[in-house]
């Protein structure tokens, strides 16, 4: 393939993940018009979000390997479809119920696009020139961050809600014809049966676990739906690895953990991706209840990360190539905690200037990290069975993410709700404000009340500290870990290890 068709086929890649990233956030901006319009309750809301997070993440690994076994871009190419036609029935259904069984399918379609969009790197760019391509792919997920709120925010001002997700229409079109012209098709080319067997046990497990860790928030870790959900997915879990292990003809190949570059890398990207997580978990909060902005205000202000992360990217590939993936990935990591303290330290009198250069900072940490991060990891996986590989990266980033706001939460709401003073407020009242800032912030202006105001965004400060001093301690813990155990440069073996040189991919 020559050079420029594969600068082209990056290009189609990228559209394809900066729909995903758009996706992810957009959709927050228009939740109260949703409850508004469609008459949705709260707990309909949640499984708007929730019923996409689930398919996303049970499908991931049995997705990631169909494509290596009937093709990359065939299976990329109905992704795409699969997320245009979703997309469409979300545009234009009347009831609530009908949004919920489309966001599944474009759960669906995601968990098909992510891994193919990643494995088809390998197979199109040589190792010289793949870090400087999955640099370009960070970028385009960072940059979807903020530019979701941001074209929520107008489209909501300008249309109805059902634009959110027309969004997808024409960038879901341009993807699918680049991908038709510029990227090649390829998969593993000795087909094995199929691991029927693994894929139901790991979309159960995963499924059981993710919907453990959404529920938790609500019900409380010692619910008993929580606790069978979590106890169940990890006994469905531990089956599919021990499963894997007897198989011949394995899903994915559990070996991949025993080398350092891929079982550190994927350490290392799933660090970063809690880490990321937790502050725009936080971070929006804050500046729309806090600080008093509206939702696309609040995505502009998130924009410096979006700097940050492409100006960190983007020249980690020619740092890597002079001193390898250890100090760039140790440095990004503790980069990512250095600006989570300075975020930490934000009073009730500080501007947006200190948020915006914590923002900065925290951005280029995770494009340092993650971009060096994901190459090392890519550059471990046979040829063959780059899609399952990839897809299991993807699948413990996600999780790892979903664990991380469940966790972090808890630690919100516990700190928010210890520091809030609701004075002699009645009870069902009281009860409001305790639940989110926002509502807090909501009672004070219908009861005037300047005190309760004044302690609902103190206390929120507060949470929004504790949250961001665990997120760095464990940003930090991760440089650590990797200083000690990342090797830097690919061993001497050749690129694909004799041991992993025959594809055992089956699913």
């Amino acid at each position: 393939m020559n050079n420029s068709r594969r600068w082209w086929a990056l290009g189609a890649l990228v559209v394809c993940l900066l729909t995903l990233g758009l996706d992810g956030t957009i959709l927050n901006v228009a939740l109260p018009t949703l409850a508004e319009d469609l008459g949705a309750g709260t707990s309909q809301l949640q499984w708007v979000v929730d019923a996409y997070i689930l398919v996303f993440a049970g499908l991931l690994l049995p997705l990631g390997a169909l494509g290596d076994r009937l093709g990359r871009r065939r299976v990329l190419l109905a992704g795409l479809a699969v997320f245009l036609v979703s997309s469409l029935v979300a545009a234009w259904t009347t009831q609530v119920n009908g949004l919920i069984v489309a966001r599944a399918f474009m759960g669906l379609g995601s968990a098909i696009m992510t891994p193919m969009a990643m494995a088809t790197l390998p197979v199109i760019f040589p190792p010289a020139e793949r870090a400087r391509a999955i640099s370009v792919m960070a970028a385009a997920m960072g940059v979807g961050v903020p530019l979701g709120p941001i074209l929520g925010g107008w489209l909501l001002d300008h249309f109805w809600w059902g634009s959110v997700f027309l969004v997808n229409v024409p960038v879901a079109l341009i993807g699918m014809a680049a991908a038709l012209a510029f990227i090649p098709e390829s998969r593993n080319p000795h087909a094995r049966p199929a691991d029927l067997l693994g894929g139901v046990l790991s979309t159960a497990g995963l499924v059981a676990v993710v919907y453990g860790v959404i529920e938790a928030p609500r019900r409380g870790w010692g619910d008993g739906v929580v606790v069978a959900a979590l106890a169940v997915g990890l006994v469905l879990l531990l089956a599919f690895g021990l499963w894997e292990r007897r198989y011949p003809y394995p899903m994915i190949d559990l070996g991949l953990f025993g080398r350092p570059r891929f079982l550190w890398g994927t350490t290392a990207a799933t660090i970063g991706t809690f880490a990321l997580f937790g502050l725009l978990f936080t971070l929006p909060q804050y500046l729309q209840s806090v600080q008093g902005h509206d939702a696309f205000a609040t995505g502009v202000r998130l924009l410096p990360m979006m700097g940050g992360l492409i100006l960190g990217a983007g020249g980690a590939d020619r740092i890597v190539a002079r001193i390898g993936t250890k100090i760039p990935v140790t440095v990004g990591l503790a980069v990512i905690g250095a600006g989570l303290v300075l975020g930490a330290t934000t009073g009730p009198e500080d501007g947006y200037r200190l948020t915006a250069t914590w923002l900065a900072v925290v951005g280029f940490g995770v494009g340092l990290s993650l971009a060096p991060s994901m190459d090392a990891v890519l550059g471990e996986l046979p040829p063959d069975d780059t899609g399952a590989g990839t897809a299991l990266t993807m699948t413990l980033r996600q999780v790892g993410g979903a664990l991380g706001i469940a966790l972090l939460g808890s630690v919100l709401a516990d700190s928010y709700r210890s520091r809030l003073d609701v004075g002699t407020l009645p009870p069902d009242a009281a009860h409001a404000a305790r639940e989110s800032v926002a509502g807090a912030v909501t009672l004070a202006a219908r009861t005037h009340a300047p005190g309760l105001l004044e302690s609902a965004r103190d206390a929120y400060l507060h949470a929004m500290s504790a949250v961001l001093l665990v997120c760095a301690a464990i940003a930090f813990a991760g440089a650590v870990l990797v200083a000690l155990r990342f090797p830097a440069r690919p061993d001497s073996r050749p690129e694909v290890a004799p041991e992993l040189a025959t594809p055992t991919v089956g699913g």
